[in-house]
């Protein structure tokens, strides 16, 4: 079966899946995608960009039309960073490790994300990158995508960080749900454990997501388990990205050092073995699971197998029982400090027809 083009011209091919939208029902043809296992260039994020560039350059000359990298790929995932932190103390190098975290993260928008852009037009791809996103003081593990005309499409916040995650990367919320209308597909990511919240999966599943995406930090045997769950579950390919990384990705003790172990490890000694893999909607392994070095992973999907798993389960469809069982999904943003201004306070005023001074 021929591959899909990729999208071409100066107008507007790419829309967000309203909730309940369901999948296109013609979606057919082969797809190429690859997933990328690399380490994020600690503490530099133009390294990042550059290590970015060149892998995006080497998934392009296998013909891929979408490249998901992993979780916070872009700003780095702190791995075995404690930030200090102990109950009732933040220590000074704690605070001073966020300092270089915050330092390494990203404006949405901004710079690095105007040149993630036009990484995807160069290349021509549907790009989608795990990034540290900052905002203000917050820090949020965020998941942005880019289209194949070089725009920047719109993001995913982590809703739920997990375990001590919690302490340094803030909660997103229904607003950044979002499942991408595109030539080749529909396309969304949850992030790490997001994907073991059952509802949130459903969301997903509600707006019609065809190439879902995981990124991760997860290498556990479970998590292999998971993405074929998933598969199977929602009819859709899954594409999970995961680091690989050693102890000598990692900046030199003693600025970072791993919380939890006896002694420091070895600088070839593996810290992130990876795990990175793609499965279709039958939860057959397409390529991975990886856990062998940095690299990529390519599969052709064939569409039309999404057809033929809902034919057998359709989640949000003829296997739903919403008389018994149903999802409400609040999609507004939610903001910690809002504003008046008078003159909407005016306005109010003349529609309930009193009088303020």
């Amino acid at each position: 079966m021929a591959l899909a083009p990729a999208s071409s011209g100066s107008g507007p091919v790419v829309t967000e899946v309203e909730m309940n939208a369901g999948a296109d029902q013609g979606a057919t043809g082969t797809v190429r995608a690859t997933v990328v296992q690399a380490c994020t260039v600690f503490y530099d994020t133009p390294a990042t960009l550059d290590k970015a560039e060149k892998l995006v350059a080497e998934a392009a000359g296998y013909g891929s039309q979408i490249v998901l990298f992993p979780e916070v790929f872009v700003g780095g995932y702190p791995h075995g960073s404690t930030f200090g932190l102990t109950i009732g103390n933040r220590s000074a190098k704690g605070k001073e490790d966020f300092h270089k975290y915050h330092a390494a993260a990203i404006d949405v928008p901004g710079p690095e994300v105007t040149r993630l852009a036009a990484l995807a037009g160069k290349y021509k791809i549907f790009l989608v990158m795990g990034v540290v996103e900052r905002v203000g003081y917050t820090l949020y593990n965020t998941v942005l995508f880019f289209d194949p005309l070089g725009k920047y499409l719109g993001k995913h916040r982590k809703v739920m960080p997990t375990g001590l995650e919690r302490v340094f990367w803030g909660f997103g919320d229904g607003s950044t749900i979002p499942v991408y209308d595109t030539p080749i597909g529909k396309i969304g990511a949850i992030i790490c454990w997001e994907n073991r919240m059952p509802l949130l999966r459903t969301a997903m599943y509600a707006k019609g997501v065809q190439i879902y995406c995981a990124p991760t930090a997860d290498f556990s045997p479970s998590w292999q388990a998971s993405m074929t769950h998933i598969a199977v579950e929602g009819g859709c390919f899954v594409l999970s990205a995961n680091q690989f990384c050693r102890r000598k990705n990692y900046p030199p003790a003693p600025e970072y050092t791993f919380g939890g172990l006896d002694e420091e490890p070895s600088p070839e000694s593996v810290i992130w073995p990876g795990g990175s893999s793609i499965v279709s909607p039958s939860g057959t392994v397409l390529a991975g699971p990886n856990y062998e070095g940095e690299g990529l992973l390519t599969a052709d999907l064939d569409l039309g197998e999404i057809a033929r798993a809902k034919f057998d389960f359709d989640v949000v469809g003829h296997y739903a029982r919403p008389e018994v069982l149903s999802l409400t999904v609040k999609t507004e943003s939610k903001l910690p400090v809002s504003f008046t201004s008078a003159a909407e306070k005016n306005s109010a005023a003349k529609s309930d027809g009193i009088s303020r001074t």
